[in-house]
C-alpha cells in the first residue's frame, strides 16, 4: 500500500526518507569513529582490569615477606578454654605454660530479700563506694524501677542495678559493682545504708577489723624480752632475723568467728653459706721471760719455762635450722597453733587464714613470730584480722558474689591479679580466666599456621585469576573460559566479550613468561635442597600425587597453581621459618629482602601498576586516542548537521519549484479546457 500524502502535512515527493538515505551514507564515517571509541574504552577497562588484577596479586604477595607477614603471627591454645583463654601478639615468643586458676577475680553482687511489687524507695541522698572510687546522687523517692534507672544512670561503668523477678508478685533488687578485685569491695553510705537493710540486702554488724602495728613486735617475744639485734622495724616492715622471736599482742582478745580472716604479707631473704667459722686453737698462757746472770763479762741465760698445752678439739658446728612454720596463734587457755608454713620468695607473698578453720572457737590473745631458721631472715608486713564479707559496718545477707582478686599460679609461680584479664604476665600475651579448676590447663603459645597457609592460598587465587585473565585476553579459545568453573554465568559472557582482544600484544605475552618462570624458580633457604621451590610445600602447575594420572587435561598446561593442601600443611608444621625465606629471604645479612617468590612477584609487577607505570601509560595513551577521536567526531557532527541543513533547503526549494510548475500545468490545462468551450 502506498503512503498517503496529506498537504501541509508531508511532503508530497518524500524528501524527508531522501535526506535520511543520504545522511546515512555521509553518517559511516562518524559511525566507524564511534565504534573505535567505543573499542578504546573496551581496551581501557581492560588494561584498568589487569591492573588491579595485578595489584591484587602483588598485595598477597608483599603480605607474605613485609614486616606484618603472617608468619610472625601467634596464635594461642588453652587445653581448657572453660577456665582460661589466651591471646598472643606478634611480639609474644613461642613457649607452653602450666597454670592452675585457684580463684578467678569476683566483684560484690548483693540481691535483697524479696519485696512486694509496691515497694516505694525513700527520697534522699544515696552513696556507694566501690574502692576508692565514690558516687551519690539524690532520688526524689519512687519505685524500685525508677530507683534503679537513676542508680545505672550515675553508675556509668563501675555501678550497675537491676530488678529480678525472684516469684510472681515479688522482685528483689539487685545491685553489683562492675569493677572486680579485693581492693574494690562495694560499700554503702547515706541513705543507701538505710535501702540495704529495710531490702534485706544486708545487715548491720560489728566491724571486728584489727590491724596489728608491727612497732608492738618490739616489745615482748614468746622467749621473753626481744634482742634489738635480730628484731627491727623500718618503714612499717617487722624484719625477724635468723634466730629471733616477736610477739605481737591481741588486746582486747579476738574471738575466732564468722568469717574472720588472718591476713599478712611475708618475704625470706635467704643468707648465703656457713658464717659459723672456726677461730682456731686457744693461744695458752703468756709466760714472762726467764731471765739472765751476768759476771766478769759473760752473760748466761735461764732456761725458758714451759706449760704444756692439751690438743685442740675444735667446737662442733650448731645444726643447721630450715624451719618455715614461723607465725604462730597464742590462745587465751595457754594453748597455741602453728599455722601452715610459708615459702621462699624474694618478694612479698600474702598469706590468709580463716580463723575458724585453725582455731574454731578460741579468743586469740596473740601472734607470735619465731625464727629457728639458721639462715634465713623473714620480713612481716600488713598484719590483720577482718572479715572480708563486712562493708564498713554492714554484711550482705545475700551476696551473690563478694570482691576477690584473681589468684592463679603460672608453672609453680603464684600470681595475683585484680582483674580477669591479665596482660602483664607473659610478654605479648593477654590471659582472660573464666573459672577456677584444681587441675593444670596448658596454654601454648605458636606461630598462626593458619593464617600463613590463607595468605598463600590468597596469592595463588590471585594469581591463576590474573593468569586466567592473560589467557582469556591473548587467546581465542572458548574452552579456556569453559574451565574457569568458578565464574558465574554472568562473568563468564563477559569474559567472551574480550576474549582474545588482546591476541598479539607482546606485553601481555612477555608478562605471562616471567610470572609463570618465577612460578618453577628456585629460592634459597636454610633448609637448602629440602626447601628451595613451590612444589616442595605442595603448590605447583599439578599437585597430582605421583602414580595417579588421570589422563591428559589441557588446563593443567594452561600454567594455573594448584595447592596439595595436606602437603602445605605438613610442611607449615614442620618447616615454618624456611618456607618464611622461600616466599621473602635476606640473602646477604643487610636487613632487606632479596629473595623469594612473594619478593620476586612484588618486583616484576611493580613497574606496570606504580604511578606512571606501564598499565598508566597504556590506559594513557587509549585516553589520548578517544580524546583525538572524539574530537573528530564533533568536527564531523558540524559537518553533518551543516549538511543535513543544505539538503533539506536545497530539496525544499526544488520540492517549491515543483509544486509551482504544477501549478502553472493546472492553470494551463484549465485554460485550455476553458478555450475549447
Amino acid at each position: 500500500m502506498s503512503d498517503i500524502y496529506i498537504p501541509g502535512v508531508k511532503s508530497k515527493y518524500d524528501t524527508d526518507k531522501m535526506i535520511a538515505d543520504l545522511m546515512k551514507v555521509e553518517r559511516i564515517p562518524r559511525d566507524r569513529a564511534e565504534k573505535d571509541v567505543e573499542g578504546l574504552k573496551t581496551q581501557k577497562t581492560t588494561w584498568q582490569d589487569i591492573g588491579r588484577r595485578k595489584t591484587a596479586l602483588r598485595d598477597s604477595a608483599r603480605a607474605l615477606y613485609s614486616f606484618q607477614n603472617p608468619f610472625n603471627e601467634r596464635v594461642a591454645h588453652s587445653t581448657d578454654e572453660g577456665v582460661i583463654t589466651a591471646s598472643a601478639t606478634r611480639e609474644a615468643s613461642e613457649q607452653e605454660r602450666s597454670f592452675v586458676v585457684t580463684q578467678p577475680a569476683a566483684a560484690d553482687r548483693f540481691l535483697s530479700q524479696s519485696l512486694e511489687d509496691s515497694f516505694r524507695v525513700d527520697p534522699g541522698e544515696y552513696g556507694f563506694s566501690i574502692g576508692t572510687s565514690t558516687l551519690s546522687f539524690t532520688f526524689r523517692g519512687g519505685s524500685l524501677k525508677e530507683f534503679v534507672d537513676v542508680l545505672n544512670r550515675y553508675g556509668k561503668d563501675k555501678l550497675h542495678g537491676d530488678i529480678v523477678s525472684v516469684e510472681q508478685g515479688k522482685k528483689s533488687l539487685l545491685i553489683e559493682s562492675l569493677v572486680t578485685g579485693d581492693q574494690n569491695k562495694l560499700t554503702f553510705s547515706k541513705e543507701s545504708e538505710a535501702l540495704a537493710i529495710k531490702t534485706g540486702m544486708a545487715e548491720r554488724v560489728n566491724d571486728s577489723r584489727r590491724d596489728l602495728p608491727v612497732e608492738t613486735g618490739l616489745g615482748s617475744s614468746p622467749m621473753g624480752v626481744v634482742d634489738p639485734t635480730v628484731v627491727t622495724v623500718k618503714d612499717g616492715v617487722l624484719q625477724v632475723a635468723a634466730g629471733g622471736a616477736s610477739r605481737l599482742p591481741l588486746s582486747p582478745p579476738v574471738h575466732s568467728q564468722g568469717e574472720l580472716v588472718f591476713q599478712f604479707d611475708a618475704a625470706t631473704q635467704v643468707k648465703a653459706g656457713d658464717q659459723n667459722t672456726d677461730p682456731g686453737p686457744p693461744p695458752g698462757p703468756t709466760i714472762p721471760p726467764a731471765g739472765s746472770v751476768t759476771y766478769g763479762g759473760v752473760t748466761v741465760e735461764n732456761d725458758p719455762s714451759s706449760v704444756p698445752i692439751p690438743p685442740y678439739t675444735p667446737p662442733p658446728k650448731p645444726p643447721v635450722v630450715n624451719d618455715l612454720a614461723l607465725v604462730s596463734l597464742t590462745f587465751s587457755d595457754g594453748t597455741s597453733q602453728t599455722l601452715s608454713p610459708l615459702t621462699d620468695s624474694k618478694d612479698y607473698k600474702t598469706y590468709q587464714y580463716k580463723l575458724t578453720d585453725v582455731a574454731p572457737g578460741k579468743d586469740i590473745v596473740a601472734v607470735d613470730l619465731v625464727n629457728k631458721n639458721t639462715y634465713r631472715d623473714v620480713s612481716f608486713k600488713n598484719l590483720r584480722i577482718y572479715d572480708p564479707t563486712a562493708r564498713g559496718g554492714l554484711q550482705p545477707r545475700n551476696p551473690i558474689s563478694t570482691a576477690q582478686d584473681a589468684i592463679l599460679s603460672m608453672d609453680g609461680i603464684k600470681i595475683r591479679r585484680p582483674s580477669n584479664t591479665i596482660g602483664d604476665l607473659i610478654p605479648g600475651v593477654t590471659l582472660t580466666l573464666h573459672g577456677a579448676s584444681p587441675s593444670p590447663v596448658k596454654v601454648k603459645i605458636e606461630p598462626d599456621r593458619s593464617a600463613a597457609k590463607d595468605a598463600i592460598i590468597a596469592v595463588v587465587g590471585n594469581y591463576n585469576r590474573l593468569l586466567a585473565q592473560i589467557n582469556v585476553l591473548t587467546r581465542n579459545d572458548d574452552q579456556i573460559i569453559q574451565e574457569l568453573t568458578y565464574l558465574s554465568k554472568d562473568e563468564q559472557d563477559s569474559m567472551r566479550k574480550i576474549m582474545g582482544t588482546m591476541q598479539g600484544d607482546s606485553t601481555l605475552n612477555q608478562f605471562k613468561s616471567a610470572l609463570q618462570r618465577i612460578a618453577t624458580a628456585t629460592y634459597p633457604t636454610d633448609a637448602g635442597k629440602d626447601m628451595i621451590l613451590l612444589s616442595q610445600i605442595g603448590v605447583s602447575t599439578d599437585a597430582r600425587k605421583a602414580g595417579s594420572s588421570q589422563g591428559y587435561d589441557a588446563s593443567r598446561l594452561r600454567g594455573y597453581l594448584e595447592i596439595d593442601e595436606k602437603t602445605l600443611e605438613t610442611a607449615l608444621q614442620n618447616k615454618l621459618p624456611a618456607i618464611r625465606q622461600l616466599f621473602g629471604n635476606d640473602t646477604n645479612g643487610d636487613l632487606v629482602i632479596d629473595s623469594g617468590f612473594a619478593y620476586s612477584v612484588d618486583a616484576l609487577i611493580k613497574p606496570y601498576v606504580d604511578i606512571g607505570g606501564i598499565v598508566a601509560l597504556k590506559t594513557g595513551t587509549i585516553d589520548t586516542s578517544i580524546s583525538q577521536t572524539q574530537k573528530r567526531i564533533d568536527t564531523l557532527d558540524k559537518q553533518l548537521a551543516s549538511k543535513e541543513s543544505d539538503l533539506k533547503r536545497q530539496y525544499g526549494m526544488m520540492e517549491g519549484s515543483l509544486n509551482r510548475m504544477e501549478q502553472a500545468s493546472g492553470s494551463l490545462d484549465q485554460f485550455s479546457k476553458n478555450s475549447s468551450q
